[in-house]
């Protein structure tokens, strides 16, 4: 399989919420390191991440995309809209996706998440003065 064809199938299945094939793309020792918090996080914890995501601000969408295949993977520039209880919100961010194989091995992630856990602060308020 092609990197762009691992990173196509990588991005289609985030945007499904599709976390059991987002299992068998990520490497068993995938890491997927954050900017804004200087974390990597483990497959699992990506997982979960990712699962957590769709669930309350499902389904995204990839906008705006701008791909550069690189010789281990891509670099990619896009702008995710989200839906849910961030209906509407748009994040622009920025991957480097290392492909090893038919898999994802390593992310680094560059994106602000502020918005988003802003919107989803004030969403869980509104929902609990409901309650």
């Amino acid at each position: 399989m092609s990197i762009e064809a691992v990173v196509d199938r990588f991005f289609t299945a985030v945007e499904a919420g599709d976390t059991a094939t987002l299992t068998e793309i990520y490497s068993p020792d995938a890491g997927i390191w954050h900017n804004y918090d200087d974390v990597t996080q483990t497959r699992e914890e990506s997982l979960r991440t990712l699962g957590y995501l769709h669930h309350v601000a499902g389904p995204m969408r990839y906008t705006e995309v701008r791909r550069e295949v690189v010789a281990d993977g891509v670099v990619q520039q896009h702008v995710v809209v989200l839906s849910g209880r961030a209906e509407g919100l748009r994040m622009p961010a920025m991957l480097r996706i290392v492909v090893d194989g038919d898999r994802v091995r390593r992310i680094e992630e560059y994106v602000d998440p502020a918005p988003l856990n802003q919107r989803l602060t004030q969403s869980s308020a509104h929902e609990n003065r409901r309650n």
